[in-house]
């Protein structure tokens, strides 16, 4: 959907063989997945998924709206995030507690740390987008910038920048050119936006980790705790 070349240090599958045959394949391998769901026997799995769907094309839609639109606000950066990766997040996690038969309350815990958990890594990946190493990270640099994304650490660069600063990174996300794409990064740098970032992706973590501790003891319980605490150092 956005084009990439590349992911995790190789080409994309749209890279490979074009855009129209990996779109069908992913369509294949959605329906498939609601095949597997029939097979279960159960409607509340085919709920959460044919909801979590419907919720994440939405969120693609909105991303759509909000391309090159450099007045985005962190409200309405995170609302997209939870209607995309986090939602999957939190509906993978809640299906797993539906199929352990647990209670709705740890359902709720479960769906509670995926959302987390999913708002935490998307918040890093962006800010990967700007600190990271194109070949460390497997991919290209500056891909957010040139689909036109405000992602946060551009959001906190232009709130925290001066006025030739804040010009610069909105008239980049407006032309979705990476032409100044060192200077920005420079700026996100400067501003400590990538601070600010990572700031609230420590804060998602904790919500999913304080979550995780409704959990039964054990050695999932540590597992999905130290998940959370782990995505904050990842650096692909």
């Amino acid at each position: 959907v956005d084009e990439s070349t590349l992911r995790r240090g190789r080409p994309t599958a749209n890279q490979n063989f074009g855009n129209p045959a990996s779109v069908l394949v992913g369509d294949f391998l959605y329906s498939r997945a609601f095949q597997m769901m029939v097979d279960v026997g159960s409607m509340r799995i085919m709920q959460v998924l044919a909801d979590a769907t419907n919720v994440i094309a939405e969120g693609e839609v909105l991303q759509l709206m909000n391309m090159h639109d450099a007045s985005l606000d962190e409200e309405a950066y995170l609302r997209v995030i939870r209607s995309k990766t986090a939602k999957l997040f939190e509906a993978s996690s809640r299906l797993a507690a539906i199929l352990a038969q647990t209670s709705p309350q740890l359902e709720a815990a479960c769906a509670e740390y995926g959302q987390a958990l999913g708002t935490a890594f998307q918040v890093i990946d962006d800010v990967l987008d700007y600190e990271g190493n194109a070949a460390e990270m497997g991919k290209n640099l500056g891909d957010d910038l040139r689909e036109g994304k405000a992602t946060l650490p551009l959001i906190l660069a232009m709130q925290r920048g001066t006025p030739a600063q804040k010009e610069l990174v909105k008239k980049a996300i407006e032309t979705g050119s990476v032409d100044q794409l060192h200077q920005v990064i420079a700026i996100v740098r400067e501003t400590g936006a990538l601070d600010g970032s990572r700031q609230a992706a420590m804060s998602e973590a904790q919500r999913a980790i304080d979550a995780a501790q409704q959990l039964p003891d054990g050695p999932y319980k540590e597992a999905l705790i130290g998940l959370a605490s782990q995505l904050l150092v990842r650096r692909t």
